[in-house]
């Protein structure tokens, strides 16, 4: 049996687990992270939609572009995950809801040409 990795959103409504893995990691610092999470970068960790399920609740969804959907907790607004069209096989899922964030550690940094200037980038 493999170990899971489980997080959820603020208030408890949606629950999520994985496989644990060695997957990709990285801080992104695009326009539409940086609004939809209203902070200057989010924390993201690339898993395979294989190895992903919620537990419980249904996350809101917001197509947050023409190839991407942004999935959130209705009621207490976390953001939870990001689908792109661009890597249809994986989801990508918030580091900071997970129930242990400080064991996931990001280990690059994209769009950095529209970081924030006064945001420091780990790299």
């Amino acid at each position: 049996m493999s170990i899971q990795i489980a997080g959820g959103c603020f208030c408890g409504s949606i629950r999520y687990a994985f496989e644990d893995g060695a997957y990709a990691t990285a801080n992104c610092h695009c326009t539409m992270c940086r609004r939809t999470s209203a902070a200057p970068f989010v924390p993201w960790i690339v898993v395979p939609k294989e190895h992903f399920r919620y537990t419980d609740g249904i996350p809101k969804v917001l197509n947050s572009s023409q190839h991407g959907t942004r999935y959130f907790c209705a009621d207490c607004g976390t953001p939870l995950a990001c689908e792109n069209d661009s890597h249809a096989d994986v989801i990508d899922i918030t580091i900071c809801s997970l129930d242990a964030p400080e064991v996931i550690i990001p280990e690059h940094e994209v769009y950095l040409d529209t970081r924030l200037p006064w945001s420091t980038a780990t790299e």
